[in-house]
């Protein structure tokens, strides 16, 4: 009984180990899944529904998106390597999607970028970035899991 009960032990701290070590590393690369081809597949679906109709649908845009269009508003950003995106960790990501930018940087900051926490699961927003991530050159996507480290210390 004492071998059982030792190699039982043995077990879950091998285990808990791997799971230790893969939360690690995924914690460096975010909590995006980028690499889940499901996730992604779903995460383009819901960006097309949800997001191309101001962001573009391939990622791009709106145009001089730098510039504040005769309202005072800027126009949407894109989401493809040549926007700011992947210069924010993905908490960061998902508290101005699921709230909205003028709820996120307040002081009367106007924005057309509504939040979507009561539009989007949590699981859809996780897919949408997925799905965002996954199209960056694999250079930004490095860069991206820093910012990402970095935002975890």
């Amino acid at each position: 009984m004492k071998f059982f009960g030792s190699s039982v032990a043995l077990g879950v701290a091998v285990l808990g180990t791997v799971l230790w070590s893969q939360g690690t590393a995924g914690n460096a690369a975010g909590v995006f899944p980028y690499q889940d081809d499901a996730a992604v597949a779903q995460g383009k679906v819901i960006y097309q529904d949800n997001c191309a109709s101001c962001h573009g649908d391939q990622l791009q845009g709106e145009a001089n998106w730098r510039e504040r269009d005769e309202e005072g508003y800027l126009p949407a950003p894109p989401h493809n390597a040549s926007g700011h995106t992947w210069h924010h960790a993905d908490q960061q990501l998902l508290t101005i999607t699921r709230k909205g930018t003028a709820a996120l940087v307040g002081n009367g900051y106007r924005s057309r970028m509504e939040g979507y926490e009561d539009v989007l699961s949590e699981s859809d927003l996780l897919a949408v970035f997925a799905y965002i991530k996954s199209t960056w050159p694999a250079e930004v996507i490095a860069r991206h899991n820093e910012i990402n480290e970095q935002a975890e210390n």
